[in-house]
C-alpha cells in the first residue's frame, strides 16, 4: 500500500534520511513511514534502522511533533558502513498525506521545519506552494537536503518524485501477472492490459492500473513518451500486430517481446516484410530477460526482465544527469 495513503488514516511518522555523510546504506531522501502496527519502506535496514523504528513509535506515544538526529553508524551503532547519518522525525499531517497520495503521478516537494514551531509546507514542482504554513524559499536543483535560513532555522527540504518509468505490459498471463508482482514496489508506473477482463486480480498494487480492452494495440499510440513495452499475450497475432504498433511510433523507451530465438526470428522476418527500420527491429530484446538466467518459471522470467528494466532505467537516469558511469558498492 503507498506510504501516503496511510499516513492520511492513521497516525504515523516519516522518517527520512535528510544528510548522508561517507559510507551509509541509503541517500538523502531515503524514507520509511511508522505507524504503532508496522513499517513501510526502509532507509536502510540494520541497527539504524531499528533504532529508528523505536524513536518514531516513542513520538506516537508521546504525540511529539518532530525529531532531529545525528547517528555516527560505527561508533554508536557497531554498523561497519562507518559513516554518519542525519534523520528526521516528523509526525505526519493527514491532510498533507492525502494530498500527497493523490499527486503520486507529479512531482512534489516537502518543506518541514526542525527548529522552531513544527511548521510544514507542500509545492509542486514549479515552487507553488499547495498548503500548509508559510514556508522559506528553497532550491529545487539540490534534491533531498537541509537549508537554514538566516535567522539559523533549519528545515528539511524532500523531494517527492513521481516514478519516472512507464510500463505497457501486454497480457495477463501467469507471466503477466509474475511480472506485475515483481515490478509492485519498483520505481514505476504500470499500465496492464489484456482482452479478458476475469484475468486481473481483485487487488492490485499501488502503482499498476488495468486497461481491459478488444483492442490493445490502440493503446500503443497514447502511452506516455520513453515507456517500456512489455508484450507477452495468448495470442502470437496480437503479439505481432502490438509489435507493429509500437515500432510505428516514435519516442519508445524499450520494446521486449516474450519468445525464444525462433520466435523473434520468425518476428524479425515479417517486421521486415513490413518495411519496419532495421534498427527498430534489432532494437527490439526477444527473448526477453538478462543473459545467463534462463529458468522458464513465470516468477524467474519477471524477476529477470525487471532486472533488464531496472538496469536500463538507472542507465538512462544517469546519463540525463550528466553523471559519470556507476560505481558499485555494497551494503552495509
Amino acid at each position: 500500500m503507498n506510504e501516503w495513503i496511510i499516513a492520511s488514516r492513521e497516525p504515523a511518522v516519516l522518517v527520512t534520511v535528510a544528510i548522508a555523510e561517507g559510507s551509509v546504506p541509503r541517500e538523502p531522501g531515503a524514507r520509511m513511514l511508522v505507524t504503532a502496527a508496522q513499517v513501510v519502506a526502509t532507509i536502510g535496514g540494520g541497527h539504524l534502522e531499528l533504532r529508528a523504528i523505536e524513536t518514531a513509535r516513542a513520538m506516537l506515544r508521546n504525540a511529539a511533533p518532530r525529531h532531529f538526529e545525528r547517528f555516527a553508524l560505527g561508533p554508536s551503532l557497531g554498523q561497519c558502513c562507518g559513516g554518519v547519518v542525519h534523520l528526521a522525525f516528523e509526525l505526519v499531517e493527514p491532510a498533507q498525506a492525502a494530498l500527497l497520495s493523490e499527486r503520486r503521478g507529479a512531482d512534489s516537494w516537502r518543506l518541514a521545519a526542525l527548529d522552531g514551531a513544527a511548521d510544514s509546507a507542500l509545492f509542486d514542482a514549479a515552487g507553488s506552494q499547495l498548503h500548509g504554513a508559510p514556508a522559506p524559499v528553497f532550491a529545487r536543483g539540490r534534491g533531498t537536503h537541509v537549508m537554514q535560513e538566516q535567522d539559523g532555522r533549519r528545515w528539511l527540504v524532500a523531494q517527492v518524485a513521481a516514478p519516472r518509468a512507464h510500463v505497457m505490459l501486454f497480457g495477463a498471463g501467469h507471466v503477466g501477472a509474475a511480472v506485475v508482482r515483481a515490478m509492485a514496489h519498483l520505481p514505476c508506473t504500470l499500465t496492464w492490459v489484456d482482452e479478458r477482463e476475469d484475468m486481473f486480480p481483485p487487488a492490485l498494487p499501488d502503482n499498476v492500473r488495468v486497461e481491459a480492452t478488444d483492442a490493445p494495440e490502440d493503446l500503443v499510440a497514447g502511452a506516455p513518451d520513453g515507456a517500456s513495452y512489455l508484450v507477452m499475450t495468448h495470442s502470437h497475432a496480437l503479439d505481432q500486430r502490438l509489435a507493429c504498433a509500437i515500432l510505428a511510433r516514435p519516442a519508445v523507451g524499450w520494446f521486449g517481446l516474450i519468445g525464444s530465438h525462433t520466435k523473434r526470428k520468425q518476428f524479425e522476418h515479417r517486421l521486415r516484410a513490413r518495411g519496419f527500420d532495421a534498427a527498430r527491429i534489432d532494437a527490439m530484446a526477444c527473448p526477453i530477460g538478462l543473459p545467463g538466467i534462463t529458468g522458464k518459471e513465470p516468477a524467474v522470467i519477471a524477476a529477470s526482465v525487471s532486472a533488464q528494466l531496472l538496469t536500463l532505467w538507472e542507465a538512462a537516469s544517469r546519463a540525463d544527469a550528466g553523471a559519470p558511469p556507476i560505481r558499485l558498492v555494497g551494503s552495509c
